[in-house]
């Protein structure tokens, strides 16, 4: 298991779109992948589990991956937020 803290830059946060290009780039793993933010911990491969969390602009969350390619997933989610998911 590893995990990493990431600050969201989307100036909307994790709303419907961003949320759901972070759902489809964790569906492409094996691994369990979720974050924490405040005390919720979300699915990072549901959609609704994503905006559940509430996650708006500069916000931190701390991603967790846990499984076989646990490492490529969270370099690939590191660089999608980073990127702005899409924004």
């Amino acid at each position: 298991m590893i995990s990493r803290k990431v600050t969201i830059h989307n100036p909307s946060g994790l709303h419907l779109r961003p949320a759901g290009l972070l759902c489809k780039e964790a569906m492409k793993y094996k691994s369990l992948i979720t974050f924490t933010f405040k005390e919720t911990t979300a699915n990072a491969k549901s959609v609704l589990s994503v905006l559940g969390a509430c996650v708006k602009a500069h916000d931190e969350i701390e991603l967790v991956c846990e499984g076989e390619d646990e490492q490529e997933a969270m370099d690939a989610l590191v660089k999608a937020i980073e990127s702005g998911l899409g924004e």
